[in-house]
């Protein structure tokens, strides 16, 4: 498989990945991730803001971090995630199928989840491939590396209707219509037996 231009990455942690000690409900943490040479993909690591500023300058160095709230799971977050999290299943996979041709209703799915206010763009990289944009989910922590497919304005309209198509039929666009033929006598027969 071709190096992926998108990723989901595992949801935040609870607990620091220094000090292994559980995070409280609103503390302000730090998320990171790194390279990982056995997938070719990245890792995630959560860490308490001291453990962060307390790592050793020779430590590994991340290819995107940035400062989060940590947000306890919630009793009844599978309620929840029933009626709400339609948009956000299909983005994930997506994410997770990997194919070309959802490359742009991936990142349409993506910005139009920011502008929902349930993701929030953390960071954004240029890469060989582009601009590889790192979003995270303001409740779940969940992190997806979307690249940018730069969009060319004529094609916007077309990929958002294939989203909204995507959103009606469960996350599958629908096959082919198969047309129902019957045979028919031809109009041309019934006429001039008519005629006679």
């Amino acid at each position: 498989m071709a190096l992926a231009e998108s990723w989901h990455v595992r949801s935040r942690a609870r607990e620091c990945a220094a000090t292994q000690r559980a995070f409280t409900d609103g503390e302000i943490i730090v998320t990171a991730l790194f390279p990982d040479p056995e997938s070719s993909g990245y890792l995630r690591r959560d860490y308490s803001l001291d453990a962060w500023n307390e790592l050793p300058a020779d430590a590994e160095k991340p290819f995107s971090f940035w400062k989060t709230t940590f947000a306890a799971p919630s009793a009844n977050a599978a309620d929840d995630t029933i009626e709400k999290l339609s948009p956000e299943e299909i983005l994930t996979r997506l994410v997770e199928e990997d194919e070309d041709h959802t490359e742009n209703t991936r990142y349409i799915l993506a910005v139009m989840l920011e502008r929902r206010k349930l993701l929030r763009e953390t960071d954004h990289q240029r890469t060989p491939n582009g601009i590889l944009r790192v979003y995270e989910h303001r409740k779940t922590g969940e992190v997806y590396l979307i690249r940018d497919p730069d969009i060319p304005l004529s094609e916007v309209e077309a990929i958002q209707n294939e989203v909204m198509v995507l959103l009606e039929n469960n996350g599958r666009l629908p096959g082919p219509l198969v047309e129902e033929t019957t045979v028919e006598p031809a109009s041309s027969e019934i006429g001039e037996a008519g005629a006679v």
